[in-house]
């Protein structure tokens, strides 16, 4: 929460800034002698009963004070040699102070103008926000032309083109080979015997091509058969539910299912 203080100085640096902007003279280069005695003015003529502003204000006195007996004296040297300004860490302290204050009233001014905003949800009827105009065909293939569309048309081929492999293409087409019953037969076989309960729908989602599933097909029906498999069904055009026959005793050999190609 800010605090602002009426025709009072919020601490030492800020009367220090007071003085200097009032008798216009640079912050780089303080009259030390004119400002210490102004300030001492302020001091004398305090009526403050809080002890710890009235100390803030004294150390500042101190402070000029030992700086006006310092510029009375020889200049101080560094160790370069240069003169010592007494004024230059107050003059840090006080560029330091100015920046910050001239932030705080650009919040305070923003916080003036925030007050007077005032925020309302948007309350657009949803059939005003969904709304797109019409498109007019007309506007829209205004700019085409017929060489912009044999440009398009060129363009694509060109595309088609790019991606035929001027190597593979001359091998020819590659056919996958045929499915054989017996194998089939022996995948659904195995399969059946360690599922002992799945769904022919489950089943054909394993297969890739139409013989596939056709192979399949034939396979469970052969299984059917000899007894080694039991169907079920709900109803009609309802998913059709296999189970493994343990009670069948009927075994299939691998010589056997070569007879079925």
């Amino acid at each position: 929460m800010l605090s602002y203080k009426l025709e009072k100085f919020e601490g030492p640096l800020d009367l220090l800034l007071h003085l200097i902007e009032k008798n216009k003279v640079s912050i780089y280069d303080i009259p030390i002698f004119e400002i210490t005695n102004q300030y001492m003015e302020y001091v004398n003529a305090m009526e403050e009963e809080d002890l710890d502003i009235v100390s803030e204000f004294l150390v500042m006195t101190a402070t000029l004070l030992d700086i006006k007996s310092r510029l009375l004296l020889p200049a101080e040297k560094d160790e370069n040699g240069d003169e010592i300004d007494p004024r230059e860490e107050l003059v840090t302290r006080l560029v330091e102070y100015k920046t910050y204050k001239s932030l705080g009233e650009q919040l305070k001014s923003r916080q003036l103008l925030a007050s007077r905003l005032l925020y309302k949800d948007p309350t657009i009827p949803d059939e005003v926000s969904k709304y797109e105009p019409p498109v007019n065909v007309h506007d829209m293939l205004s700019k085409v032309t017929l060489e912009r569309l044999q440009e398009i048309y060129r363009m694509v081929t060109r595309r088609q083109v790019d991606k035929i492999d001027p190597v593979r293409s001359k091998f020819g087409n590659i056919e996958k080979d045929p499915v054989r019953l017996s194998q089939k037969l022996a995948l659904v076989y195995e399969y059946a015997q360690q599922k002992k309960h799945f769904s022919f729908r489950g089943l054909l989602q394993k297969q890739y091509t139409k013989a596939d599933v056709v192979v399949t097909f034939l396979a469970c029906l052969e299984l059917i058969k000899i007894g080694r498999l039991t169907v079920k069904q709900e109803g009609t055009f309802r998913d059709i539910h296999l189970d493994w026959n343990e009670e069948c005793t009927t075994t299939i050999t691998r010589e056997d299912m070569e007879q079925y190609d």
